[in-house]
């Protein structure tokens, strides 16, 4: 299924010729037929003789509704130009040829129409007039055909043609994901919320979970027609209305895109190739238009990145900085206008670049394969400037078939070029990932000039200035395995790193052991020493602290837990005031030991007295009809 649009001058006939080509009349508002004039978007289709049923988005033809035309333009196959043959080519003939051109729409027809109006020899002339003008645009090739949609004259070739052009013409793309660029609201009585668009890069069936972007309204299709009869699936190409359940009219405008949930984000910034028309004027960086991308209509400042001013006709890259998200992706076209005029347009190449830097021949480069190069060379240019960029976000931006990027990125992976971390795939360029691996060290570097007796940085920390989130622990595994950084339980370090203690750190820890040593079983409380020597004499198994100020030397809180053990063992059970009895020490210490035990699962306590935990945790035993031990 195709879509049709007119394009041409205001009271050039559109409407009258969408009316005799399909016995519908365009114009739904009543304001339109009370002032004879088209003002916003018109629908109609009809069947061609071949049998295929085309849609018609019939266009306003006044300079002031030019932005209504933009919303229904963009998503056509084929445009049919108007030019009246009592009138000839007027300001707003040249406007929407020119933003057909922008647009790049290649199938077109030119209708002369009112051709009862005039004699030969102006038709005529208005014939070359109409050649000149289409000569060096996308519609050089179109037939021109006079009608007249009064006497009927003229409609069977222009049905004919319209048919010819159609049947060579390629079905639309699916890549399985699905846009609806809304250009009509409405509400049903009975049925409820409905909008209406042109289906583009995928199918949407009845029942299907969908989502509104950008307000992220999430909805079901209730219900799809295409020309007023219901269909269980819409196709790429197709005009369709959708019948929504829990939205309101209130919360959707034109603009917003109907999809498929969890791949469409919108975006404040686009990245663009930029073409200024050659007949209007020069374009300076900073200045403010509005941004037209299939049915959404945005203010955005532009950003030149080659040239502080382009001239008209010359062509450039770009960015847009947005005073409000649209949802849109890689490939879209897009048309920029002043107040009065239509300035240029072009090809959206990025949209959730970051704010590039300008006069970079490398970027400049860079946006030159994304726009033009191989799906690899497009996978890895996307990727150098947006890294590190997950492959599920990578295919919602690259505008290619799921297939086709996955290969591409498979192949990219296997010639070294792309760097994967994680199931999930985040994904770097070769250097991309030598500047993280260059950046983690460093990180961890500078942690051990800090800390120099710590045996390594907390792995949580180091997780948290890369970045990287749930991809942390895949990035970790691959600085190991390229021997970059060591892993040492919840510690990473570098592999040359070693503690190394200042003369006064030893002399303080020395003092701190002799200290402990003198009454090992009755440490003194009050000692002072540094907390991150501490952590190294308990890393390094030489005290074990038991409390918050009480530490034993490991030999003898060894030596404690054997003899406990060992006690219970005996004797099924200890209490506090024997473990006090039996290292002659006071009760604080004791109670500290034993506490200190419960919570290594070495003893647990019941009322009073302590017992071994495992012990405690034993299973009572089952019956058992086999020669088996039973197992507690």
């Amino acid at each position: 299924m195709f879509v049709l649009g007119t394009a041409g001058h205001i009271d050039h006939g559109k409407s009258v010729l969408v009316h005799a080509l399909t016995g519908i009349d365009p114009d739904r508002l009543r304001e339109e037929k009370e002032r004879g004039m088209t003002i916003d978007l018109g629908f109609a289709w009809f069947k061609l003789p071949s049998g295929q049923e085309v849609g018609v988005v019939d266009v306003p033809g006044h300079e002031r509704f030019v932005r209504n035309m933009l919303a229904g333009v963009g998503g056509i196959d084929l445009a049919l130009l108007v030019v009246a043959a009592n009138e000839g080519v007027m300001p707003q003939t040249r406007e929407h040829l020119a933003i057909i051109d922008l647009l790049e729409i290649k199938r077109g027809v030119v209708a002369i129409t009112k051709k009862d109006t005039v004699d030969d020899e102006l038709l005529s002339l208005v014939r070359m007039e109409v050649e000149e003008l289409i000569a060096p645009t996308t519609l050089a090739q179109a037939p021109i055909i006079p009608v007249s949609a009064v006497t009927g004259e003229g409609l069977p070739d222009l049905v004919a043609a319209i048919d010819n052009l159609l049947s060579t013409a390629e079905p639309r793309k699916d890549l399985g994901k699905p846009r609806l660029a809304i250009d009509r609201v409405f509400t049903i009585v009975g049925a409820g919320t409905v909008v209406t668009g042109t289906l583009i890069d995928g199918s949407l069936a009845v029942g299907q979970e969908v989502e509104i972007i950008p307000a992220a309204l999430k909805s079901r299709l209730r219900g799809l027609q295409t020309h007023k009869s219901a269909i269980k699936v819409a196709t790429p190409g197709s005009r369709v209305a959708a019948n929504l359940v829990g939205v309101t009219t209130a919360q959707l405008q034109r603009g917003d895109v109907l999809t498929k949930p969890g791949w469409l984000l919108p975006t404040m910034m686009l990245t663009a190739r930029l073409h200024l028309l050659p007949y209007l004027r020069r374009l300076r960086h900073s200045t403010t238009v509005s941004l037209h991308t299939g049915a959404t209509e945005v203010m955005a400042k532009v950003r030149l990145l080659e040239k502080e001013e382009i001239q008209p006709g010359e062509v450039t890259w770009a960015q847009f900085l947005l005073n409000k998200p649209v949802a849109v992706v890689s490939g879209d076209r897009f048309i920029i206008r002043s107040p009065e005029d239509t300035l240029g347009g072009g090809e959206i190449v990025g949209v959730h670049d970051k704010r590039l830097r300008r006069f970079r021949p490398h970027i400049i480069q860079n946006l030159k394969v994304r726009k033009e190069g191989t799906a690899e060379e497009i996978i890895a240019a996307l990727v150098e400037t947006r890294q590190p960029l997950a492959l599920d976000g990578l295919l919602a931006q690259c505008n290619l078939p799921a297939s086709s990027a996955q290969k591409a990125v498979e192949t990219l992976i296997q010639q070294g070029q792309l760097v994967s971390l994680g199931e999930h795939r985040l994904l770097l360029t070769k250097l991309g990932w030598e500047k993280l691996s260059g950046k983690a060290l460093a990180i961890v570097e500078d942690y051990h000039r800090r800390f120099p007796t710590r045996p390594g940085m907390p792995k949580v920390e180091l997780a948290s200035r890369l970045k990287l989130g749930g991809y942390s622990a895949a990035a970790r595994q691959r600085l190991g395995e390229e021997g970059i950084l060591v892993e040492e339980g919840a510690i990473i370090r570098s592999p040359s790193h070693q503690i190394q203690l200042t003369p006064a750190q030893q002399a303080k820890i020395d003092v701190f052991l002799k200290s402990i040593a003198k009454d090992p079983y009755s440490p003194p409380t009050d000692l002072k020493i540094e907390p991150d020597l501490l952590t190294l004499l308990i890393e390094r198994q030489q005290v074990v602290r038991v409390s918050s100020n009480i530490v034993f030397l490991a030999p003898t809180y060894n030596d404690m837990v054997s003899k406990v053990v060992a006690h219970i063992k005996a004797r099924g059970r200890v209490t506090l005031a024997e473990v006090r009895d039996l290292f002659h020490t006071s009760r604080k210490y004791a109670q500290a030991f034993l506490e200190h035990l419960d919570e290594k699962k070495i003893t647990r306590r019941v009322g009073d007295e302590r017992v071994l935990w495992r012990e405690r945790m034993g299973v009572e035993p089952t019956e058992d009809t086999t020669n088996a031990p039973r197992r507690i």
